[in-house]
């Protein structure tokens, strides 16, 4: 066995029984986690394909006696999903691009570059994520609203550009960069700009990439601020969409809720399964230092 092969328990410490206990103890309880986990998913995916009758039977039943397809056809009456996804997309382009550059500017400036205040600025940021959302809810609609802002996509990119976590994540990715690189740019001349674009922003792809999925999972769950912010119906993103005219209905049928909300499920489902390795990869680097 190679040292790339050795885990933290070998098959010499699965001899012992108090080993294999807590092994066993450890896997019972991550498969628990696992099912409590995928429990409502699979709720909601059946449910979707049971007749209205059904859903209301007791006890109720996990798996569908029949597959009622039509559900599904029925759900795209109540809803406009293409116009939805496109409201969605164009929101999460200008979040992406206020995360990209003004994150980026920040990071850059907090980790190689001599700011002054450095570290109270730093602490700042850090102390901010303790702060919970709702106590700043009410001055950012007012400060919104004061600009002009509302119902617009820039009542939620502005606020993109200010996002602490995004801050500090990048900027202890970017102190990991050897100073060394931005030491020799600068003796050939290269300016601080050119530095954040040829040096710092090729090498943080893996942690930027990161910021970009995690900035995709918040556009497309977060109905409450859009909810606020938009006053116009036909600029609603998918969850603000869903929650005003599926959720708070009461006159589509259970079934029919259940088909439009795996229709919704479905897309983040898929992004994840695709790019988990780049949230988990740029998670470490960010971690790494050196």
């Amino acid at each position: 066995m190679t040292p790339q092969d050795r885990s933290i328990l070998s098959s010499y410490d699965f001899k012992r029984s108090a080993v294999r206990l807590g092994y066993s103890a450890m896997v019972i309880a991550l498969i628990a986690v696992a099912l409590s986990m995928l429990y409502p998913f699979g709720i909601t995916v059946f449910s979707s394909l049971k007749s209205k009758q059904e859903i209301y039977v007791f006890p109720p039943t996990f798996w569908p006696r029949t597959f009622v397809w039509s559900n599904y056809k029925e759900g795209m009456q109540y809803i406009h999903l293409l116009r939805a996804f496109w409201n969605t997309a164009l929101i999460f382009a200008g979040n992406a691009f206020f995360s990209l550059f003004v994150v980026g500017f920040a990071s850059f400036g907090l980790s190689q570059l001599k700011v002054p205040f450095r570290r109270s600025v730093t602490f700042y940021f850090m102390s901010s994520l303790m702060i919970p959302s709702a106590t700043y809810l009410i001055p950012n609609f007012l400060n919104l609203q004061s600009l002009g802002l509302l119902d617009s996509d820039w009542a939620l990119w502005l606020p993109a550009g200010a996002n602490a976590f995004y801050i500090l994540l990048l900027r202890s990715f970017m102190d990991g960069i050897n100073k060394e690189l931005f030491a020799a740019a600068r003796i050939d001349g290269a300016s601080d700009l050119r530095c954040f674009f040829r040096i710092a922003l090729p090498l943080s792809v893996p942690v930027l990439s990161t910021l970009l999925i995690l900035s995709f999972s918040s556009t497309w769950n977060d109905w409450f601020w859009t909810s606020l912010v938009f006053a116009t119906p036909n600029k609603y993103p998918i969850a603000a969409l869903v929650y005003h005219n599926i959720i708070q209905s009461l006159n589509i049928p259970w079934n029919v809720k259940f088909s439009i909300l795996t229709l919704v499920m479905i897309p983040p489902l898929v992004f994840f399964l695709v790019f988990q390795k780049n949230i988990v990869h740029g998670l470490n680097v960010s971690g790494v230092k050196g």
